[in-house]
């Protein structure tokens, strides 16, 4: 497929490496223009957009607030519309609940559901100066499941879900808003936690990348019909 028929571009953040670098590699292998943003990633990101046909790259801290202002208008700037946008960008830290301190807490919130949503707001104003478009957050196993040690990353993945519900009321008709939530995706098999999961995992193995962004490139493909939705690509594990 030439780049030039390539007419709904999707953001992706925290594209640089592993699940991100994955949902921009199948999302562009299926026919859309991929925009990349990256924080400190810089030479990984590179390379993910080379292998995106050279696409283009945005910077910005997304603890910052007007980091994410200044980059949803270099993309309309440099690219002009905005299809899609994927929110993967997140940090993850095992901390225990009795030692959590402020830092930690803003350490988390601030990229995994603060970020999340300012992404959203101003996504959806640039996709409603074209008439439509689809945000696809991801969440996390945690948010639906609660791990003891990482109480704070569980109510920010928590928090993922229900503002992906309540803004996919707030921005209908125009632009739907769904979830991919994964579960254990390619874990250290060193970790005795990890293999704690896997065996309890109804699939009896740790998922893939390119299996989460199988469930983002679905709804990004989706009609609007298909809005406020949570898909777990966890094994089956959150039935257990």
């Amino acid at each position: 497929m030439q780049d030039l028929e390539r007419t709904k571009t999707v953001l992706v953040t925290g594209a640089a490496k592993r699940i991100g670098r994955a949902i921009a590699l199948r999302l562009y292998n299926n026919g859309y223009r991929v925009a990349i943003h990256y924080s400190t990633s810089e030479k990984e990101a590179r390379a993910t957009a080379e292998e995106c046909g050279s696409a283009e790259l945005f910077r910005a801290d997304l603890e910052k607030v007007d980091e994410i202002y200044r980059m949803f208008r270099e993309v309309e700037n440099r690219i002009g519309t905005l299809y899609g946008l994927v929110n993967n960008a997140a940090r993850f830290r095992r901390v225990n609940p009795l030692e959590v301190t402020e830092a930690d807490w803003d350490f988390i919130h601030s990229v995994n559901l603060k970020a999340t949503f300012f992404c959203c707001q101003q996504g959806a104003l640039l996709m409603k100066k074209s008439g439509a478009g689809r945000i696809v957050n991801i969440s996390s196993l945690g948010g639906i499941r609660p791990w003891d040690m990482y109480v704070h990353y569980c109510a920010s993945k928590a928090g993922v879900i229900m503002l992906t519900r309540a803004l996919s009321k707030a921005f209908a008709p125009e632009i739907s808003v769904n979830s991919v939530a994964p579960g254990v995706i390619l874990s250290s098999p060193e970790d005795p936690r990890t293999q704690d999961m896997i065996a309890a995992t109804p699939a009896k193995r740790s998922g893939t990348p390119e299996e989460v962004a199988d469930a983002v490139l679905y709804f990004l493909n989706a009609t609007n019909f298909i809005t406020g939705q949570v898909v777990a690509v966890d094994g089956g594990l959150s039935q257990r």
